[in-house]
């Protein structure tokens, strides 16, 4: 433990960290184990709690899960229970903490804090249900719950600004989340990239096959739509290894050289990565963690060129960056990218910037100069 740490230990005896469901495991769950390696005492609050797909540190740990959890249905459908997310934070009880961490990217920073206490926001975006109308017109909804979450636009907007007030500092993930912070809270946010597990790819041996990857949850916004098409007309084989809501309509689109893996284990991920010609990622993503990940592991990125793509691949260096979400400019980048070659050693040493040891450590600052008495000289 280094002195940051212990002094962080020391000031924040008690710590709470709130997140918005655990039930399939990304992106925005590896930030949560990275906070609960920094606070190993921490407890965990989470508005619904899925126990069987996790790994240490959350799996055998007690999760305070919201009244929300105990509806029928409630972990398989829960973003129809978004009107009733800000309720289920704000009910819970935090008043012996000292110190509350949020991984926020819709009601989880919405708790209240006791008096006294610290709140950090760590914002891997503004609520994109409220802010971002594509991103809910993209959720199988139905039509009367669609019809009403329109309805509740303003109000949902409305709660998000006035929560996003309490937080006492607010860590954006990429460039572009504080950006959205700044536009739609009327806050100022660092930038804290997430943590990503870069070492159990960097001596991962590169064996280049010829399929493109698609690797990560199949949920309507990923635009795993996009990767079929475009490798179906340009009669490229591509692999797509993720499960979720979209998958049986990635199975409609998929052409005869594609192949739908569904979840694969994190053990069998490496094996894929290490074959893939490059990674497609389609998705305008608050961040992106496969990206870095695929880049530690030697492989090349074709990512749509808006949002955290922006703070991970470099055009032309790394991977390439299509700027239209659409067939076409996907199929273009492809192209592109076969006609150029890339350095793996370069792509390697790219993604170690990344790693978790550098979150943890730039977190416990962040932290720390919240109270000026608890910064080590």
């Amino acid at each position: 433990m280094t002195d940051a740490h212990a002094e962080l230990r020391r000031r924040f005896p008690r710590v709470a960290v709130t997140h918005e469901w655990l039930t399939i495991p990304g992106g925005s769950e590896q930030v949560v184990a990275q906070v609960l390696e920094l606070f190993p005492d921490a407890e965990l609050f989470t508005s619904i709690y899925d126990p069987e797909p996790w790994a240490p540190p959350i799996a055998g740990r007690r999760v305070h899960a919201s009244f929300l959890d105990r509806l029928p249905g409630a972990r398989r459908h829960y973003p129809k229970l978004l009107p009733l997310m800000n309720l289920a934070f704000e009910s819970f009880d935090l008043s012996g903490f000292d110190l509350v961490i949020s991984s926020n990217h819709a009601c989880a920073k919405n708790v209240v804090v006791a008096p006294g206490a610290r709140h950090v926001c760590y914002c891997h975006t503004p609520m994109r249900y409220a802010w971002d109308p594509r991103f809910l017109a993209e959720e199988d909804l139905g039509r009367a719950a669609a019809l009403a979450a329109r309805a509740l636009l303003p109000r949902l907007r409305r709660q998000d600004f006035l929560a996003a007030q309490r937080p006492d500092a607010i860590l954006a993930n990429s460039t572009t989340v504080a950006e959205r912070v700044a536009r739609h809270w009327r806050r100022e946010a660092e930038v804290l990239h997430p943590p990503v597990d870069v070492d159990r790819f960097l001596t991962l041996p590169r064996a280049p096959s010829d399929y493109y990857l698609v690797l990560g949850r199949v949920v309507p916004y990923k635009r795993v739509d996009l990767a079929l098409g475009a490798c179906a007309r340009l009669g490229r084989r591509v692999k797509v290894a993720g499960d979720g809501r979209a998958l049986e309509t990635a199975r409609v689109l998929a052409g005869p050289e594609a192949e739908l893996l569904g979840r694969v284990p994190d053990a069998d991920q490496p094996g894929l990565l290490a074959g893939a010609r490059a990674l497609l990622f389609c998705a305008e993503e608050d961040f992106g963690m496969v990206p870095v990940e695929a880049m530690a592991a030697g492989v090349p990125v074709i990512a749509y060129g808006v949002g955290g793509a922006r703070d991970s691949v470099l055009d032309g260096e790394t991977g390439i960056l299509f700027d239209d979400q659409t067939e076409d400019s996907l199929m273009d980048a492809i192209e592109r990218f076969e006609a150029l070659s890339f350095d793996e050693d370069h792509l390697r040493e790219h993604a170690r910037a990344f790693g978790p040891e550098r979150f943890r450590a730039e977190l416990a600052e962040h932290v720390l100069a919240l109270d000026p008495e608890a910064v080590l000289a």
